[in-house]
């Protein structure tokens, strides 16, 4: 029965790709246009900070919400997904509809994020059912998918004009829809379909006195330091080292969906080789090139466009490459019985860490320039490659990706 399940094993799991892909196009739309908003509205640093930052926090709260009553398990999961795409989509709509200050962007960027929580890990969810061994690979598929899909909005920038903000908010938005409508329609659970387990408070002081997982949480929380605000902030860094050398600002929007988007590659090659290689391995390698490239990037502002663009690539390549890995790292470590909480505490800290430094790189930047406000960045990764090359060591690591660490 299982064998015959596979059979379509190949087209869901490009049907789930494509369905995240679309979905997760909302969470960086408006970011995509701060640009222009911030014309519009008049926004100072912390505005356009928040753009994003309340993207991340509705995420946080839903993803609580969602694990705490279960949701993936009493409602069917494409069903769940579909409908908080076609919400996510609906909100991020609003905004060009309703939204004449922040304030109201505001709330329906909350919306928004709150909503994508029934997207992303709900998709993990159905990736996994489809998978076993090959499991690495098919949630690097998914994050592949989640980093296109976040990189989406620049392209519409290029092709709706960096001006026509709006333009650019109703294509994600129905791009999300298109989304909803495969989960409805194409979408279904693979024969390794298992209960979710429960969240449960009760279990965090039991994952926190555990070392091999404090040791893959702090690798992620390095991760997480440079993730989001990379990728909230290079499209500005582009556009304004672009302007200095006389390239429009369509070139910019271009390059930073290149950048966002080639993790893409980066992030189904490191899931594919993350179970033969070893967790740790694709991890610390993933955040040394990251954390480089952080060091490194700023120097080149205002420079050759062509070598900027180059080590900005290879930055989008290696800060996502890795992501996967620390959530299998997890699910490897830690008990069945509480996987559930231990995902959503680390997607929790995780995500509300990112808020930190989403914040802090505009003020750097007022302060140092870009030449220097990346740089910040790099201490997520020396961080993660320090507790990932001590997880490593540890006896603990013979439990990762069957022993290969």
């Amino acid at each position: 029965m299982i064998e015959t399940a596979l059979n379509h094993k190949p087209r869901m799991m490009a049907y789930i790709a494509v369905a995240e892909l679309l979905a997760m196009g909302v969470w960086f739309s408006a970011s995509a246009v701060v640009s222009a908003l911030t014309a519009a509205w008049s926004l100072d640093e912390a505005g356009r900070a928040w753009l994003t930052m309340s993207v991340q926090i509705g995420f946080v709260v839903g993803a609580l919400a969602s694990t705490w009553l279960n949701l993936s398990d009493r409602v069917a999961t494409s069903r769940l997904f579909a409908i908080s795409a076609l919400l996510a989509g609906a909100a991020t709509a609003l905004i060009p509809v309703l939204a004449n200050d922040l304030g109201v962007a505001l709330m329906l960027r909350f919306l928004t994020g709150f909503f994508l929580a029934g997207v992303y890990p709900v998709g993990m969810k159905i990736m996994a059912t489809w998978t076993k061994a090959d499991r690495g690979l098919g949630i690097g598929i998914l994050v592949g998918a989640l980093t296109l899909g976040s990189a989406a909005p620049h392209l519409l920038n290029v092709f709706g004009g960096v001006g026509d903000w709006r333009q650019v908010l109703f294509l994600a938005s129905g791009l999300a829809v298109l989304g909803a409508l495969i989960a409805l329609f194409f979408i279904h659970e693979g024969p390794y379909r298992t209960p979710s387990p429960p969240f449960n408070w009760k279990y965090a002081g039991q994952i926190f006195r555990d070392r091999g997982l404090r040791l893959a949480n702090l690798g992620y929380l390095g991760h997480m330091w440079e993730l989001y605000a990379m990728w909230s902030w290079i499209p500005v860094f582009l556009a304004s080292s672009f302007q200095i050398t006389g390239l429009a600002s369509q070139w910019a929007s271009l390059v930073a969906f290149g950048v966002i988007g080639s993790g893409f590659l980066s992030s189904i090659v490191a899931g594919k080789y993350a179970d033969r290689l070893g967790r740790t391995t694709i991890t610390i390698v993933s955040l040394l090139v990251s954390g480089i490239c952080a060091l490194l990037v700023g120097r080149l502002y205002g420079g050759s466009p062509l070598l900027l663009t180059i080590i900005c690539l290879i930055w989008g390549m290696a800060v996502i490459a890795d992501s996967a890995q620390f959530s299998a790292c997890i699910s490897e470590l830690c008990d069945r019985s509480y996987l559930g909480t231990a995902l959503t505490l680390q997607t929790s800290m995780g995500f509300l860490l990112t808020l930190v430094t989403i914040r802090l790189i505009p003020t750097i930047e007022r302060i140092v320039g870009w030449e220097w406000a990346f740089a910040l960045l790099a201490l997520g990764p020396v961080i993660g490659v320090w507790a990932m090359t001590t997880l490593r060591r540890s006896p603990a690591a013979a439990q990762l990706a069957g022993g290969n660490r």
